[in-house]
């Protein structure tokens, strides 16, 4: 006979989002201070500088941020002098985003940082280890973009 009751300490989507949460509160301490970004801006940040010049739907189907908070942080981004907003010659409808001078040599000045950060986070791990977790939260995401959850009762 299966044991059908809900743990919530055992159950594994409460533990994913419970242990994002605490990393990511971690991290938003150190952008925070060191740079005054919220989380959402320096996502914007970061995938603008990787996928340049991208829209603001491109980084929130990155990221799977919202549309408002993709919005306000691309907002302020831009307020900052940090992102650039160019018209998208395809889509009247949308901007494309890339990163000025100043918001170039601030993701500079971070990646150091962040990747400092997931050091002293993973650094407990060996090198196999974070190779099978990053293989598994991988498996996670395919499972739930394809659907599979949706199918079950």
């Amino acid at each position: 006979m299966t044991d059908n009751r809900l743990v919530l300490q055992q159950f594994l989507p409460y533990r994913l989002v419970v242990t994002a949460t605490l990393v990511s509160e971690a991290v938003a301490r150190a952008y925070a201070d060191l740079f005054g970004l919220t989380i959402p801006e320096w996502r914007v940040i970061a995938i603008t500088a990787e996928e340049a010049p991208v829209t603001q739907a491109g980084i929130g189907a990155v990221s799977r941020m919202d549309k408002v908070t993709v919005s306000r942080a691309a907002i302020a981004l831009v307020e900052r002098g940090l992102i650039e907003r160019q018209p998208n010659p395809e889509d009247k409808r949308s901007h494309l985003l890339a990163l000025s001078d100043a918001g170039r040599a601030m993701y500079e000045a971070i990646a150091p940082k962040a990747l400092a950060i997931e050091a002293a986070i993973f650094g407990q791990f060996t090198p196999a280890e974070l190779e099978t977790l990053r293989g598994l939260l991988a498996r996670i995401d395919a499972t739930v973009l394809a659907g599979a959850v949706a199918e079950r009762p």
